[in-house]
């Protein structure tokens, strides 16, 4: 293997250096395809080390950039425009790499095998942070390539190609699945939907798909959503539950697809039922549990908390034990959620910044709500609520962006006025 893998990166870099020529389409074509079958037959090792090389022997040209901003500052100091030397500054500054990369994608398949290339190089990045410079010219390309207007959305269901289906049991990551049944009960009964967002050049690979569940109120647990046993009619549904989000290729991570897709969903599903009264999500809390063990270090009341918490296990959580903690619980999720911030006054928790960045309110606290390993893992088995009112989404955006104000309605601001 060894060997193989030193002869494939030989030919990759060599492939490289000939990409980055002076050489005609077709075989740029060749060539690309060339390369990337190489790059398919590395070890981690010999990716790193091929990574580690495009990032120094494609930088950027400092005397060129210099000579191009002298050019530039020259042409404008003497009261021109200086657009064409703008021009020149600008392709100065663009790393080599770049252009390598897009002749890459010459090849046939070539978008999807560069998207997982990222997906390799955004793991070993962790232990070599060097590489985040190539990190960057990838996503600076990549949110190019996947820009809003080459995704179309399509409603995947049981009779959706096997390779369709195969992708979203590959990709649930929220609430994995088990196989082929547990997949069924997601998109064969009247009361589900699953929607997804296609590249024309990926393919039937997904690039986001979300879950929702026709149900009459706003969930407070999962498992109903998950293990559900009946169907219920759509036109006795009041409420799309909105309760898995996918992003299915790491690859893509920066590259934001959701929102589009949400509003979308949103707007397909109210066409299609306009009954329906209101859209909700249930959703994970990924950051909680952490949080919490790190804050309660400065808070004997929270250390009280989360001592007490660690000594339950996830089958605690429907004895009296839930009772006896909520009311301390429920305000220290509560403030996890919409007062502890990041350095840049967003929320700490990721889920959250998704969702009140597009729009949504955060509305109810929900706590047991999940029996998962994972779940108790994140936040003790809860989970929340963000409503979505589209009447409201423009205005609580801004207000997120703007003021990085957090929204809450419906039983949380309750819950908030009760705190405060």
């Amino acid at each position: 293997m060894e060997c193989v893998d030193s002869r494939s990166l030989t030919d990759l870099l060599a492939a490289c250096d000939t990409l980055m020529s002076d050489v005609g389409e077709a075989s740029l074509r060749e060539i690309a395809t060339a390369a990337l079958s190489a790059y398919a037959d590395l070890d981690d090792d010999a990716k790193l080390q091929f990574l580690c090389h495009i990032t120094t022997a494609y930088d950027v040209d400092a005397d060129r950039v210099r000579a191009a901003f002298q050019q530039w500052d020259d042409v404008r100091g003497s009261g021109s425009h200086a657009g064409d030397e703008l021009i020149g500054l600008f392709t100065a500054v663009e790393p080599a790499r770049q252009q390598l990369l897009r002749r890459m994608n010459y090849a046939p398949g070539a978008t999807l095998a560069l998207v997982e290339m990222r997906s390799d190089l955004r793991r070993l990045m962790r232990r070599h942070p060097g590489l985040r410079t190539l990190d960057h010219d990838f996503h600076h390309l990549l949110r190019s390539w996947f820009n809003r207007g080459f995704l179309h959305m399509a409603e995947v269901t049981w009779n959706s190609p096997p390779q369709l289906r195969r992708h979203l049991l590959r990709y649930e990551s929220v609430h994995p699945m088990a196989g082929d049944a547990e997949l069924r009960r997601r998109l064969q009964p009247d009361d589900r939907r699953v929607y997804a967002f296609f590249h024309p050049a990926t393919g039937d690979v997904p690039l986001i798909f979300v879950e929702v569940a026709l149900v009459q109120g706003i969930p407070d647990r999962i498992t109903p959503l998950l293990e559900a046993d009946s169907t219920l009619d759509p036109a006795s549904a009041d409420t799309a539950a909105l309760y898995s989000i996918n992003n299915a290729l790491d690859g893509l991570a920066g590259v934001s697809f959701g929102s589009f897709l949400i509003k979308q969903v949103i707007e397909q599903v109210s066409a299609e039922l306009p009954h329906l009264r209101q859209f909700a999500t249930l959703s994970p809390i990924p950051g909680f549990r952490t949080w919490l063990e790190a804050t309660s270090d400065d808070d004997p009341e929270l250390r009280s908390l989360a001592d007490e918490l660690d000594q339950l296990a996830p089958q605690d959580l429907t004895s009296p034990h839930v009772t006896r903690l909520r009311n301390r619980f429920l305000p220290a999720l509560f403030t996890y959620l919409t007062v502890a911030r990041r350095d840049d006054g967003r929320p700490i928790d990721a889920v959250a910044r998704f969702h009140l960045g597009n729009g949504a309110a955060a509305w109810r606290l929900n706590w047991p709500a999940s029996p998962s390993a994972e779940a108790w893992q994140q936040s003790y088995g809860a989970m929340v609520n963000y409503l979505y009112e589209p009447s409201q989404l423009e205005r609580r955006h801004e207000e997120f962006v703007r003021r990085r104000t957090v929204a809450v309605t419906g039983p949380l601001e309750a819950l908030a006025h009760a705190t405060s």
